[in-house]
């Protein structure tokens, strides 16, 4: 059997090409928001907010008038899929309502269907996970004679240290410090890395408690990527920042989306 041989100079322009092809490939341009719960929520960490109070629905209107300026074509939000009809639905009601109550209260009503409102988005998705087994963010203090008893305490504290401030900042300012780079990355370590630092010896009782949020975050990376879209489209995500922090990881290494900069649009 013979093999055709190909001269190098052939090889390497073989090669140039298909760099040139996929590096000018268009990617869709994905928003992802980081936010804090603006309704009840049964989460660890939380910050206090009055979604009724009318100063504070002036600030996240101008928040979504803010982010509108990326006139996405398709927002996704915080809610398993399987709500997506009754989302429709609600949404729906709100475009068409003036004084019409949202079902589906907190950042999803005060900015996800605000910013749709604004460009005319017609499909919300919820792209949630929730089948994935509660992980226990209290492990560390759980363990009889754990490896490290020092490390995860000590990262947990610091950060509650720099988070201390949160509540005298405005909304705006919150959404800011939440939707930093360095923030985002603080909030993985916190909800699941730390978490590796506490075990047993020989065991992986953290590891495998961090590993339950891992599998929810690519689940709901995965929602995403079953919705149908177009190399025309612009994608909203709104998700608590723990989420968002997940996401971006992913997005930036997606051969599909491109991520764009939250910064360049709250201000």
């Amino acid at each position: 059997m013979f093999r055709t041989l190909i001269p190098i100079k052939t090889k390497l322009l073989i090669l140039g090409i298909f760099v040139s092809c996929t590096s000018h490939a268009q990617k869709i341009e994905v928003l992802n928001f980081a936010t804090f719960h603006m309704t009840h929520t049964s989460d660890a960490h939380r910050v206090n907010f009055d979604e009724k109070d009318a100063y504070r629905k002036k600030e996240t209107l101008h928040i979504a008038q803010l982010l509108a300026e990326f006139k996405p074509t398709i927002i996704c939000v915080e809610l398993p899929p399987a709500k997506n009809e009754a989302l429709r639905m609600d949404y729906s009601n709100f475009m068409k309502t003036p004084a019409y109550s949202p079902k589906f209260a907190g950042e999803i009503a005060l900015i996800a269907y605000e910013v749709g409102k604004l460009q005319g988005v017609k499909q919300i998705y919820g792209i949630d996970e929730q089948e994935t087994a509660a992980y226990n963010y209290g492990i560390a203090q759980e363990l009889n004679n754990p490896v490290d008893s020092i490390t995860a305490k000590k990262y947990n504290l610091q950060i509650q240290q720099e988070f201390a401030g949160l509540e005298k900042l405005s909304t705006l300012e919150k959404l800011q410090f939440f939707n930093r780079k360095e923030t985002l990355q603080k909030l993985i370590n916190l909800n699941a890395d730390i978490l590796t630092y506490s075990s047993t010896k020989g065991n992986f009782e953290g590891a495998d408690e961090a590993s339950k949020f891992y599998r929810r975050n690519l689940r709901i990376f995965s929602n995403i990527n079953q919705i149908p879209v177009t190399e025309k489209d612009r994608i909203f995500i709104i998700m608590g920042a723990t989420h968002s922090a997940f996401l971006e990881e992913f997005i930036q290494r997606s051969p599909k989306y491109k991520s764009v900069s939250v910064a360049s649009y709250l201000k």
